[in-house]
């Protein structure tokens, strides 16, 4: 079989085309939000939103709603909560989030148990990337429409904020509705993903890019355009690499995204492993001082 055929078959069939429309999109709004939350430290608390929102897509889907609305509900939710617990007890942010976060997932793994469904609600927590239908197909590109224009509109302010809070607040912004947006554009986001990975690694699509972009320059504008580039490639990849191997699509997707990052973390031109040593041996020894 050739390259060519390796890469058309898959195409012959309407679910291998949705599924590949919806991994890129969902890989690029995750790769461009992964940007900011590399940058301003928020990896962990995109990893308590994207689980913490899955009761609130549950009973979205229970009262028939859109899944964004249950996410944006308890994206907030589960924010207002680790602030809560953080600002009145002696338990530490790091607790807090952990606390919050599972105990919204766990809430949304019970509604899940409980809820009558002709459909398979676990794939929710797994993704179901091969069974996003057209209707499903519309609505992650809507999302992942408006997730894109609102960082494209608010781009300038947010970058600001992610560099200088204080700075951004002289110049007349508001570093909390600034920081309320991006949490909002979080849980948005995570719903978007839902369809590919599923809750449990939408973390990793909403970090990695970001950090491999990381490695890879020092200039924000272009970790914009590299981090989606790497995550849409790698979304392909894993689809691809799923069809042929019979294994887990998002899984792969993941593993795809992780195996970019090793070989940016071990060869990338500037912050790699291998280029930080060879710097360091070139770096002049320093001249030892006589006492005096």
């Amino acid at each position: 079989m050739s390259a060519l055929d390796w890469l058309l078959i898959p195409l012959q069939y309407d679910f291998m085309v949705r599924a590949l429309a919806t991994a890129v999109i969902a890989a690029v709004v995750c790769a461009l939000l992964s940007c900011w939350l590399v940058l301003i430290g928020w990896s962990l608390l995109g990893d308590a939103v994207s689980h913490a929102v899955l009761p609130g897509v549950v009973l979205a889907y229970i009262l028939g709603l859109p899944f964004a609305a249950g996410a944006l509900v308890f994206g907030g939710l589960a924010v207002a909560l680790i602030g809560l617990v953080r600002g009145t007890s002696r338990v530490k942010e790091d607790a807090a989030i952990g606390i919050v976060f599972t105990t919204l997932f766990a809430l949304g793994l019970v509604l899940i148990s409980v809820t009558p469904s002709q459909t398979d609600l676990n794939h929710i927590i797994f993704g179901n990337i091969l069974g996003v239908s057209g209707p499903e197909l519309v609505q992650v590109a809507v999302l992942g429409a408006v997730v894109v224009l609102l960082v494209a509109f608010k781009r300038r302010d947010l970058v600001l904020y992610a560099f200088d809070p204080t700075h951004a607040f002289a110049l007349g912004l508001s570093p909390r509705r600034l920081g309320a947006l991006l949490l909002g554009l979080l849980a948005v986001t995570a719903v978007v993903a839902l369809q590919v990975v599923g809750v449990i690694l939408v973390v990793a699509m909403l970090v990695i890019p970001g950090s491999t972009a990381y490695l890879l320059t020092d200039r924000f504008n272009r970790m914009l355009v590299i981090a989606p580039v790497i995550s849409a490639v790698c979304a392909v990849a894993g689809l691809y690499i799923s069809y042929w191997a019979d294994a887990s699509p998002g899984g792969l997707v993941v593993l795809s995204q992780g195996a970019v990052f090793v070989l940016a973390y071990l060869f990338g031109p500037r912050h790699g492993v291998l280029a930080r040593a060879r710097a360091a041996r070139r770096a002049p020894e320093p001249v030892a001082r006589p006492d005096l």
